[in-house]
């Protein structure tokens, strides 16, 4: 399990509920997004990046997700979600994240987001405060 996370910063851990499975009998596809984002928020609230936007009103704006379904899961279950930052720009992160089944030891899925930084009180995008960039930088050398 180690290994399929190991260069993921912040991994979450998540159980799979009975009710995130849909008429098909696994979890739904808008599950696996959930899932990203709990991981994604974990990611921002380690950089301070939450209490920042609460602070300025500069933060994280979802521009952009998508996942690439491995294989269905299904109740019971406890999913461990990885997420890391791909790619820095003046106003914007990429990030990969990373689920993986518990009970089968393998990656369910796969996805990225484009995060924008975003101004809420002006209603416009952002430039990256560069204490995030430092931050960003040191969480993602932790990575061995």
């Amino acid at each position: 399990m180690d290994k399929l996370l190991a260069q993921y910063p912040v991994v979450v851990e998540i159980p799979v509920a009975w009710g995130d499975m849909d008429a098909m009998q696994h979890v739904n596809n808008t599950v696996y997004f959930r899932y990203f984002e709990t991981a994604r928020i974990a990611y921002f609230e380690r950089l301070g990046l939450m209490k920042h936007r609460e602070e300025t009103g500069i933060g994280p704006i979802l521009a952009q997700a998508s996942c690439k379904f491995k294989f269905p899961l299904t109740y019971p279950d406890t999913v461990f979600v990885g997420s890391r930052v791909c790619e820095i720009g003046e106003d914007r992160v990429s990030m990969e994240h990373r689920i993986v089944s518990k009970r089968h030891q393998r990656v369910a899925a796969e996805g990225t987001s484009l995060i924008v930084t975003f101004n809420y009180r002006e209603q416009h995008k952002a430039p990256l405060p560069a204490d995030m960039l430092e931050r960003i930088a040191s969480l993602e050398s932790r990575i061995p």
